[in-house]
């Protein structure tokens, strides 16, 4: 198994005739990924790699039947109606690829997926990738690219960076650690579906033995992760490092979600509490695949 996307998963593209929609798109396609259409205003009729392309979401839903995900790729301000859009129509997972999405817009897509029973990543992600299964989004950058870096088998990857999600993922392989999924949780201060969420999937998940987790300075996600560990939510072995060692109080490191505020948020108090949790903490990033391979007594 592998959580979030599989060979099955039947998936619908919005702003598919936009430039990263169309790559995307390709991208998500020539890796295997079972993308059935997509959604572009005044573009129905169309095609995009072979794909009908409707107006609406309505449009899709009646012609195709509802897909089970679907990835945005809209201009940040546009994100919301778009997010809704599928929501209301059944939808009950998104991808929210794009980064400077309003805050308050989060908060009302976060709200109103509640209610109808969705879940969302991101925003700013590059997505989800099971390996050899199916990618939502952009990881990988291409379908050569994504087969030969990221191989399958028992690991979960989750990160709030996008560049160290495909690092991370890239060494484990590497290194003859095969993985489960990999997921970027998105590098907003609110998120769909922030680290904690996703461990519980990957605790869950029965194919996936342990988890890495890449963790950074702002929120409390990794000390939610703890609280986890500690309750016995979360049972099966994580592998964490923390970045932003270099960063002060009150400035931004990386993107929006890496902020320290009033002592809250740092370092210290991540890498405290998931050790206290009995999480294996590594202090070097290189140190990650050596602590996983001992974890899984390989």
């Amino acid at each position: 198994m592998s959580i979030i996307v599989d060979s099955t998963t039947r998936v619908m593209v919005q702003g598919i005739t936009g430039r990263e929609g169309r790559v995307r798109t390709k991208l998500m396609k020539e890796y295997g990924t079972n993308v059935i259409g997509g959604v572009t205003p005044g573009r129905g009729g169309q095609e995009v790699e072979g794909l009908p392309v409707f107006n609406t979401v309505k449009e899709l839903v009646d012609n195709l039947g509802t897909p089970d995900a679907t990835c945005i790729f809209v201009p940040a301000p546009l994100v919301k109606d778009a997010a809704l859009e599928a929501i209301f129509n059944g939808i009950k997972f998104l991808l929210i690829v794009p980064d400077r999405v309003p805050l308050h817009d989060v908060l009302e897509i976060k709200a109103y997926a509640e209610r109808f029973g969705a879940r969302f990543i991101g925003p700013n992600t590059l997505g989800v990738l099971s390996p050899g299964k199916g990618v939502l989004g952009m990881i990988g950058g291409r379908a050569k690219t994504a087969r030969e870096w990221f191989k399958q088998g028992s690991v979960g990857v989750s990160s709030r960076s996008g560049g160290i999600t495909s690092a991370i993922s890239y060494y484990l392989s590497r290194e003859g650690i095969g993985l489960s999924t990999i997921v970027h949780v998105g590098g907003d201060a609110v998120v769909g579906l922030p680290h904690p969420e996703i461990m519980k999937m990957f605790q869950e998940d029965p194919e996936t033995e342990a988890m890495v987790m890449f963790g950074e300075i702002g929120t409390s996600q990794e000390e939610q992760v703890a609280e986890l560990v500690k309750s016995g939510v979360i049972t099966k072995p994580i592998v964490a490092y923390i970045g932003g060692k270099g960063a002060r109080e009150g400035t931004r490191f990386s993107h929006a979600g890496a902020i320290v505020e009033g002592g809250r948020g740092t370092r210290e108090s991540k890498i405290r509490a998931l050790k206290e949790a009995g999480v294996r903490v590594v202090d070097e990033f290189m140190d990650i695949p050596k602590a996983v391979k001992e974890i899984l007594g390989k």
